[in-house]
This record gives C-alpha cells, sequence and structure tokens, in this order.
C-alpha cells in the first residue's frame, strides 16, 4: 500500500504539466489560444556520491566505494508564448516531463534506476545578450533500486524500497547557440528518499555537473524575453492575502532504540495532518506568511508505552493517549510562485504537543500541482530537528482569497 500511495500520486504529478495550460486557461482564455514554444532535450549528468553510510564507503559486497554516478535524461519542455497571459507574466519560465537512466556502478547491490518527473525552470539573471543564468528543480519517482534484503542484499542499509522519490535541483548557465538552440552547464544536487515510508531509509544524495542541449520548435526564446512583462498584481493589502487549506494523509515506518538494541516496529502507521496557511503576496514570483499546522502520527512516542519483554517480530506497545500522537504548531512559510507549480517552504515548532517525539522544530518542503486557479495537488516531506526524517504530506489543498 504504501509504494501504491508514493507512485500513484507522484503519477499524477506527471500528467500536471500536459493538463495544466488546459486548466489555466479556465482563468485566462488567451492563454492557449497563442501557441506555446515547445522542446526536446538532453542531458548528461555525472555525479559524487556522499559518503553518508559505510555501505558507500565500502562496506559493501564489492569491497569498494561507491562514490560516482552517472544519469541520461531525455526532457520535453513547453514555455507559454510571449502573447499569452501567463507568458507575459513569467517570460522566462518552462515546465515539463523528464525521463533518466542512472547508474551507480555497482547494478548488484544499487539496480540501475531510471525515473519520471516533471521539472521547471527559469531565468534568475541575464550576463550577456546570448547568455543568462537560470535555475532548474526536478521532481519524481525513480524505480528499479535494488533494496536491503536480510538474506540477499544485507550490506545495502541505505535503500529499504525499490521506488523512491527523486528530487533535484541545480544552477546552470544558457548558452543561445542560434534562435532554435540552446546549450547549458552547470551543476546540480539530487537526493533520492521513500520519505520514510519503509526501512531502512538513509537516502541517497548526490552532488554533479551537468551539460545539455535543449532544440526548440514553434517560437524563440529571444522573442520571450522581448515580451513585454505584465506585472497584473493587486494593489490593496487585502487583494495580497490568500489561504491556502491542505489536508494530507501518509504511511510510515518506525524504528526504536529499547533496552534490547534497535528495533524495528512491524507494520506501518498511519499519519494525517491539516494545514493552515495565510500568505502575503511579496510579488508574483514569491509569497510569504505563517502557518498553523496540525499533525496526528500513530506512531509518535510509542516508546514510553513499550510492552516489556517483547521484541522482533512480537514486539508489542500499548496505545498511547490521543494527546501523545497530536501535536499543533506554528510555521513561517515562503513560496515561490511559478505557472502551474509552487514551491514551499518553511520551519517551526510544536506549540501544542506532549512527548519526546513531538517537541522541538519541524521542517517541511513541499510542492503545489495547480489542477485549478484554486485546487491544488500537495506533495510534502516533513523532518524533525532538521535531521530526522518525519514522513510524507500527500494530499489535497485549496487556495481562498481574492488573489
Amino acid at each position: 500500500m504504501k509504494q501504491t500511495l508514493l507512485s500513484s500520486l507522484l503519477a499524477a504529478l506527471l500528467l500536471l504539466p500536459a493538463t495544466g495550460a488546459a486548466l489555466h486557461a479556465q482563468t485566462a482564455a488567451d492563454t492557449l489560444r497563442h501557441r506555446p514554444t515547445h522542446g526536446i532535450g538532453i542531458d548528461l549528468r555525472p555525479g559524487y556520491v556522499f559518503p553518508t553510510a559505510g555501505f558507500f564507503r565500502g562496506d559493501n559486497a564489492a569491497q569498494s566505494p561507491i562514490n560516482t554516478t552517472l544519469g541520461v535524461h531525455l526532457k520535453y519542455a513547453f514555455r507559454f508564448s510571449p502573447q499569452s497571459r501567463l507568458g507575459r507574466l513569467y517570460p522566462s519560465a518552462y515546465q515539463g516531463i523528464g525521463m533518466a537512466w542512472n547508474t551507480f556502478f555497482n547494478a548488484d547491490e544499487v539496480g540501475t534506476p531510471s525515473a519520471i518527473y516533471v521539472f521547471q525552470g527559469a531565468r534568475i539573471a541575464r550576463l550577456a545578450p546570448r547568455l543568462t543564468l537560470d535555475y532548474e528543480w526536478n521532481f519524481g519517482a525513480s524505480f528499479g533500486w535494488q533494496k536491503y534484503a536480510p538474506d540477499a542484499n544485507f550490506y545495502n542499509n541505505v535503500v529499504g524500497s525499490r521506488i523512491n522519490a527523486y528530487i533535484n535541483a541545480g544552477l546552470f548557465l544558457n548558452w543561445q547557440l542560434a534562435p532554435q538552440w540552446s546549450l547549458t552547464a552547470g551543476i546540480d544536487l539530487t537526493h533520492y528518499s521513500n520519505g520514510n515510508s519503509n526501512y531502512p531509509n538513509a537516502g541517497v544524495n548526490t552532488v554533479g555537473a551537468r551539460i545539455g542541449v535543449m532544440r526548440t520548435f514553434g517560437g524563440s526564446p529571444a522573442e520571450a524575453s522581448a515580451s513585454t512583462i505584465h506585472t497584473d498584481e493587486p494593489s490593496s493589502l487585502a487583494a495580497r492575502i490568500s489561504y491556502d487549506v491542505v489536508l494530507y494523509g501518509s504511511t510510515r515506518k518506525r524504528g526504536l532504540f529499547l533496552d534490547s538494541g534497535a528495533e524495528l516496529i512491524p507494520g506501518s502507521f498511519a499519519v494525517a495532518g491539516l494545514n493552515f496557511n495565510p500568505m502575503y503576496c511579496v510579488n508574483k514570483y514569491f509569497r510569504a506568511g505563517l502557518s498553523l499546522d496540525a499533525q496526528y502520527d500513530e506512531s509518535a512516542n510509542l516508546k514510553a508505552h513499550h510492552v516489556e519483554g517483547t521484541s522482533g517480530d512480537g514486539l508489542k506497545f500499548y496505545r498511547p493517549p490521543f494527546r501523545e500522537q497530536f501535536a499543533a504548531g506554528l510555521s513561517l512559510r515562503a513560496e515561490l510562485n511559478m505557472p502551474i507549480f509552487s514551491v514551499n517552504v518553511g520551519i517551526g515548532r510544536n506549540l501544542i504537543q506532549q512527548g519526546e517525539d513531538t517537541r522541538g522544530f519541524y521542517q517541511i518542503l513541499a510542492l503545489k500541482a495547480f489542477v485549478t486557479r484554486r485546487l491544488f495537488l500537495h506533495v510534502g516531506y516533513q523532518l524533525h530537528d532538521f535531521k530526522d526524517p518525519n514522513n510524507l504530506m500527500l494530499g489535497l489543498g485549496w487556495r481562498f482569497g481574492k488573489f
């Protein structure tokens, strides 16, 4: 169930670049009257694997460090016409769908994972008439990992799932070679994780270079850059405030250190939560505000209710009271606003809580994919105290307000 939940939510995300333009046309009828620019590109991404576990440092069946990776990416992108509303608001933004094939040069223990993802990027600064500094993020699912198995792959204490989330962010130079051709080169960071839906979940992290080429059809990036940028921003304070309400849920695995040692609790635990997030629109790209966050975690504070003498497959716990598994807090939020997608980050602290597991700070990274102007798909991840993975946040949200 946990793999099906994760993969189905990620698969739904992949449909949004193809449908997002049509859905946004409900509120901006001119968006599709002007044909967008399409593009096909390929990236080559060699990278270095951070040695975050002994498995990567050479404590594996091959008795050799796993410190290099190589990926090949095939991408389809589109950019809204500069004559459309979204093209005028975000003249350099592009988005699309990508596929990747990766190797860590140890297929027996790590696998040769492939990935399907959505991506979005835009210009940060123009450095010369044909040279810009751009950013791009990728988010999707990565398949084909060799996961930990106590009998066949016991050295791999890092990867616990055959399907993992794929998150990537990069900065690069974009050189316009010709009206329809561009060359890119830069650096990026990548993270693979199952969001604590299975153990082990140490995560795989890489840093690397990227070089790519893109061929566009149906328009010219130079044309988009020259278009008039229409801000279309509200003037009154009330019109600048929106209110996002998010309902989410997921499952998670849980391990504890007990008197008998490290124990993996059998089964999975439910997580459900609610965010109420007023946001102030600073400009068309950026929002900031506070969020009231409430979450119920069925696995929270189990350690204090361990049934003495039980361990292994027979590990048992008394059910903790609701007040020990529910927490509510406030978080500071910031959001990058772009067509179809918004990236939301937050840092908060639980104010209503009881027990060690819900004490302290939490951090949130979330992607909002807008199905309509107000309805969005929410895919997020929560950390505890800046280091411990908590849970996925898979759900739906609705945006209230005039803007």
